[in-house]
């Protein structure tokens, strides 16, 4: 079985369609998905997701594209974080492709998710972009290692990788890494250590070839694990269950709970 690690069931372009969703998981063998908070005003769809679907984890975080977010505090992620299904802090981070000018907002912001993950005992779910080195040195000011975390939809170098793993993050791969672009992304996953490893869509964004260019769901994280496979020269069963295995290993509360189903 296959785990998605990174999906946002709650936007519009699964409304209506969760059910499908979830029947396209079971004939791809996918699991479990968690649900990934952007930001805390759309946040009651993640948790009811979470709290509808035996399934579905879900996260708590504001992702650093939301400048104009409410003001984020590491008391009110820590009391959201009590609910029993949100399994980690974010998505959180830093990126700097889409944002101009004085950027400390983001960096002040990713500072208190990561007190906030910290105080909840929680893992971080970490989104950079074209920020690596500050993304990494707040990973190591904020004391980031303490609980870990997964570098979600990795599209850095294998350096970047290596800081983020001896910080105690996991790396995920996402659609990209099926791309026929991606050349250095695809020898990131033939190195990254198997235990290190994740799968994820990041749906409804980055379908994996062959259905790139259409809307993304958690079914397809499939294909992505076909490719670490056929990469790395080991069989989608070995992939699957070691990505399956990292998922409830790192994210202890949805371990727990998956126990009891």
């Amino acid at each position: 079985m296959l785990v998605d690690s990174h999906c946002h069931l709650d936007f519009p372009e699964f409304e209506g369609r969760v059910e499908q969703v979830r029947t396209d998981m079971a004939a791809n063998g996918v699991s479990h998905a968690l649900c990934v908070s952007v930001s805390l005003s759309e946040w009651p769809k993640v948790l009811d997701l979470a709290d509808r679907y035996d399934n579905f984890f879900a996260s708590v975080g504001v992702h650093p594209d939301h400048e104009s977010a409410d003001p984020v505090t590491t008391e009110d992620l820590v009391e959201r974080a009590k609910h029993p299904k949100i399994v980690a802090i974010g998505e959180t981070g830093l990126d700097y492709y889409r944002q101009t000018g004085d950027t400390e907002w983001q960096r002040e912001r990713f500072r208190v998710h990561i007190r906030a993950a910290r105080k909840a005992g929680l893992p971080l779910i970490v989104h950079t972009r074209e920020a690596a080195q500050d993304t990494l040195a707040i990973m190591r000011e904020e004391g980031a290692e303490a609980v870990g975390g997964v570098m979600h939809c990795f599209t850095e170098t294998q350096e970047v990788a290596e800081a983020a793993m001896a910080l105690g993050f996991h790396i995920s791969l996402s659609g990209i890494v099926t791309f026929k672009n991606a050349v250095a992304l695809k020898d990131v996953a033939r190195r990254i250590p198997l235990e290190r490893l994740l799968v994820e869509t990041d749906s409804p964004y980055l379908a994996p070839v062959p259905w790139r260019g259409r809307t993304n769901h958690p079914g397809l994280v499939r294909h992505v694990a076909e490719e670490i496979a056929r990469l790395r020269g080991q069989t989608l069963e070995e992939v699957a269950k070691a990505t399956t295995d990292n998922f409830f290993a790192l994210f202890r509360r949805a371990a727990k709970i998956n126990v009891l189903q």
